[in-house]
């Protein structure tokens, strides 16, 4: 059928209509495209530009130098040295067991060392370099470099590395460095994104842990281009880290060599301190052991030699070790004594031998007793009954007060593992503690630093300053922090009595140089340089009545473990006083016969800054003193670690 012309225009303007309304729709959705396109390449130019910068270029961390760590003459303890390595690159190598069979021809490989370097090689990208020996020398890097052609993938390398020059001396203070470990990362909160390159060394215990970071430094970065799997393919740019804070401690190297050596052949601990300003002159822990074997990675053996040891050579006995203080704490209790008004110079108590308290004898180490004695001569015969009956006058809370203004039972605030606080016990403690209540026979016991006393060698270095000098004062490790001075502010009095410290330094004075001192056998002969002095004996073991009435067990008959610590504390010169000195010989037997010479040879060499003339001793010593010396020269470094100048005391 013929369509009319009505129609015809009928369908064409629908025609139109269609096409303008299709027309307009994709002219709207290119618009909206344009504008999207627009958005994207103009606007949002530079965000895309940054994540197609991402997808090839990397940022690397680049280890930062660790802070090095001098003793207060400048020299070494702790230092970084350049250190040879022999590395692979997994995915270079043809066949990674025959060309670590060439190499072992070469170069001899720890198999421990390259057991672990196969297990890092699995659990890295192929692409990662692998340290298969640390430390190497400059001739097996020459053979490795000659033979190149011959080793795909090995590649000798030149990094920086932990080294303490003067071995044992410094073990316990310093410590040591070693590879951050799981463990490690688990005690951070948020751990910095350096410790996660592979081998990166953080300080594991002492003054390298407890400063790590002002050592550590701060990460320096490199951009490096990347291809697709990863790999480096160069660098585009390098940002230097901030190198570690150097530290410079208190410690004078050769007399802390001196404490190390004169003490090696016990079980043992000595602080030396200046009692002016609290600086902390030498603090050995006996035996050492070398910290370099563990940041090479201390074999299985040798850990176990160490862990074996009845004499606990990884315990730092001087810090961490904590002692009943044996007659020691009796300057603690007579100061507390005198100054609560219940002793003074001329009150005395008779001692008979013993004191019978609440149907308990206790009794004096004299056994024949010691008559009657006042506070100078309870300290110079160290009369054990005189200091139980002032106890029981004075009370445990006044004696505990006392012991801890003299710094005993107080945490001592050094950048060392493990200070111990100690314990000075109360009524309170007890019930807490223990949940029994304070008896008067525990009062007695600690009258003569016994029961639940115990004490630090540090803390006795401590108490022994504070009475020479009557000041509070701290004890200080740390002497400059980039070469920048640590201040040190002087110490407030402790507030005792003059006339008290008088009588109790006048009391340690009669023990060194009374000829019925309990250490007069030790004393110093000059007298502007003469020390005074305290002995101490501490029990590790209960003493029975059977055993009593039978005769007491001597000590040399008894085990190792069981026989008493030995103890000396002193400070000197005696008018001038410049230095405080503590001893503790574990299990020597007597605070005069192993404690005491130790401390009057150690008091000696700080005095005169290194060996003393042999007119310093009792003639009788003169030989044996003469011999020692000679055999402690041979212990000392070697001179090129050696202080220009020993300390100077003011």
């Amino acid at each position: 059928m013929k369509r009319t012309a009505k129609d015809t225009a009928e369908s064409s303007r629908r025609i139109t209509r269609r096409g303008l309304i299709l027309g307009g729709g994709m002219l709207g959705f290119m618009g909206v495209l344009a504008g999207r396109m627009r958005y994207m390449q103009v606007e949002q130019a530079d965000e895309f530009r940054l994540l197609a910068e991402e997808n090839r270029v990397n940022i690397r961390l680049i280890p930062p130098m660790r802070g090095e760590i001098f003793d207060r003459n400048g020299r070494s303890i702790a230092r970084n040295e350049q250190a040879y390595r022999i590395v692979m690159v997994r995915e270079d190598a043809d066949d990674v067991d025959e060309v670590i069979a060439r190499l072992s021809r070469l170069v001899r490989l720890d198999p421990d060392e390259l057991d672990k370097a196969m297990a890092e090689m699995k659990r890295s990208a192929p692409f990662l370099p692998i340290t298969l020996a640390d430390r190497v020398g400059w001739h097996d890097i020459s053979r490795v470099a000659l033979n190149a052609p011959a080793l795909p993938g090995i590649t000798p390398e030149v990094g920086l590395s932990r080294s303490y020059p003067l071995g044992q001396d410094f073990a316990h203070i310093v410590g040591y460095v070693g590879p951050v470990s799981d463990y490690d990362l688990s005690k951070m909160e948020d751990p910095d994104q350096v410790l996660r390159i592979p081998r990166f060394q953080i300080g594991k215990v002492g003054l390298e842990a407890k400063m790590e970071d002002q050592l550590r430094g701060k990460a320096g970065a490199r951009r490096v281009e990347v291809n697709a799997a990863g790999r480096v393919m160069r660098e585009l740019s390098r940002q230097e880290g901030l190198e570690g804070t150097n530290l410079q401690l208190t410690i004078d190297h050769m007399l802390q060599n001196y404490v190390q050596a004169r003490t090696a052949e016990e079980s043992a601990a000595a602080v030396v301190m200046d009692v002016k300003n609290g600086d902390i002159l030498a603090i050995g822990s006996s035996p050492s052991f070398d910290p370099n074997l563990f940041v090479r990675g201390i074999s299985v053996a040798d850990y176990r030699s160490l862990t074996e040891n009845k004499y606990r050579p990884l315990a730092n006995k001087a810090v961490q070790g904590t002692y009943p203080p044996g007659s020691t704490f009796k300057m603690v209790v007579a100061l507390a004594g005198l100054e609560a008004g219940l002793m003074n110079a001329t009150k005395s108590y008779y001692c008979p031998g013993h004191l019978t308290v609440s149907g308990r004898r206790f009794h004096c180490w004299k056994r024949g007793g010691h008559g009657t004695v006042n506070v100078e001569g309870s300290l110079q015969h160290s009369c054990d009954v005189f200091y139980y009956e002032l106890a029981m006058e004075v009370g445990i809370e006044r004696i505990a007060e006392m012991a801890k203004k003299l710094g005993i039972g107080i945490r001592h605030d050094l950048p060392m593992s493990a200070v111990a606080e100690g314990l000075i016990p109360t009524k309170e403690w007890k019930q807490e503690v223990r949940g029994e209540r304070w008896q008067i026979g525990d009062t007695v016991n600690a009258a003569i630093g016994q029961g639940f006393v115990l004490a630090s060698p540090l803390q006795l270095a401590v108490m022994t300053a504070r009475i020479a000098s009557g000041r509070a004062v701290v004890p200080r490790l740390v002497k400059s922090i980039d070469t920048i001075e640590e201040p040190v502010a002087e110490a407030p009095s402790l507030g005792l009595s003059e006339n008290s410290l008088r009588l109790v330094r006048s009391g340690m004075n009669l023990v060194s140089n009374h000829q019925r001192g309990t250490a007069y056998s030790n004393r110093i002969e000059p007298k502007e340089y003469r020390m005074a002095g305290k002995t101490g004996t501490s029990q590790v073991r209960n003493i029975t009545a059977a055993e009593r009435a039978r005769g007491v067990t001597r000590n040399e008959q008894l085990p190792w473990e069981r026989r008493d610590h030995a103890l000396f504390v002193d400070f000197a010169p005696y008018d001038n006083p410049r230095i405080a000195v503590a001893v503790v010989v574990e299990h020597g037997m007597g605070g005069s016969t192993a404690a005491a010479p130790i401390a009057r040879d150690i008091t000696l060499q700080a005095l005169f800054n290194g060996d003393p003339p042999l007119d310093a001793y009792p003639r009788k010593d003169h030989g044996r003193i003469q011999t020692q010396q000679e055999k402690l020269r041979e212990m000392r470094p070697p001179e090129d670690t050696r202080g220009a100048a020993a300390h100077e005391l003011p």
